[in-house]
């Protein structure tokens, strides 16, 4: 595995619904200002090509990463910069899924598909997107990395796992809504995430990169607060809230290093006493 010693970028965007062309122009200039920065990795929210309230859009504006033209021009900028960047994936069974990839020097290096779409209160995902399935880590040349998007980190499971196959950073792709009232500028919504990236960095010795877009759709506005987390908890970076702007922040194994070597409670994880649990409870299920 490549130690990992880079410079990240949180691009907090707002993006178009439906409105694939426009979406793509934003990033490619937040790409290039990133890249002007000296930054070797770039993330994007998430459906962030897309815009998120789609409903039936999902339909058109779906993309096969392999053969659109919109990831040729990424995949072509990923030779400067990698890049993660959220979208609706038309896959080989015409099942849609709200998806992330992974772009590095002109390929596809990972493709996530959300594996927690939500259909409850305001949420109704699960009428458009199939449930992805599966759930892994991988090398990229800057090191090893989880995608995983919204819902998905409110599961406690999935950035264990990740952590336990080696990601030693964590992308996490967003679009958090909030209602605004009162006269309080402190958001519930963030005060909650950020409570949950400190512990998830702290417990799993990862960092974790929360990327979370801006702007309103359908009546609902989308708080930003994009962060990134220290794998010793602490909040090295926060974007400003209801705005774009884009952060930069270093990833450097050795603070994974130094965090899990002053406080080994994640080397001293028993894994597979967690399997073991996990098949007995199965079990008695059946």
């Amino acid at each position: 595995m490549p130690a990992m010693n880079c410079t990240a970028a949180l691009a907090q965007i707002d993006s178009r619904v439906g409105d694939v062309k426009a979406n793509l122009e934003h990033h490619l200039e937040f790409i290039d200002t990133a890249i002007a920065q000296g930054a070797q990795l770039i993330l994007f929210p998430e459906l962030s090509l897309t815009g998120y309230t789609l409903r039936d859009l999902a339909w058109d504006v779906a993309l096969d990463p392999g053969t659109s033209p919109v990831f040729a021009q990424l995949m072509e900028k990923s030779r400067k910069i990698s890049i993660v960047v959220g979208f609706v994936e038309s896959a080989k069974n015409h099942g849609l899924y709200n998806s992330a990839a992974f772009l590095e020097d002109g390929a596809i290096r990972s493709i996530h598909r959300k594996i927690y779409p939500p259909t409850y209160g305001m949420f109704e995902e699960g009428r458009y997107f199939s449930p992805g399935k599966s759930l892994r880590a991988f090398d990229s040349k800057l090191g090893r990395f989880g995608v995983l998007i919204c819902e998905d980190l409110w599961h406690i499971s999935l950035p264990y796992l990740l952590a336990a196959d080696g990601a030693e950073a964590i992308c996490v792709l967003t679009a958090s809504p909030t209602r605004l009232g009162g006269e309080s500028k402190i958001l519930d919504n963030m005060v909650v995430n950020h409570e949950h990236h400190r512990t998830y960095a702290r417990l799993l010795n990862t960092y974790i990169l929360f990327c979370n877009r801006v702007g309103f759709e359908d009546g609902v506005n989308f708080w930003g607060g994009s962060a990134v987390t220290a794998p010793d908890g602490t909040m090295i970076k926060t974007a400003q809230i209801l705005s774009e702007e884009i952060i930069y922040a270093p990833l450097n194994s050795l603070e994974v290093q130094r965090a899990r070597r002053f406080s080994r409670h994640f080397l001293d994880e028993r894994t597979e006493l967690v399997l073991e649990t996990l098949q007995r409870l199965l079990k008695s299920k059946e």
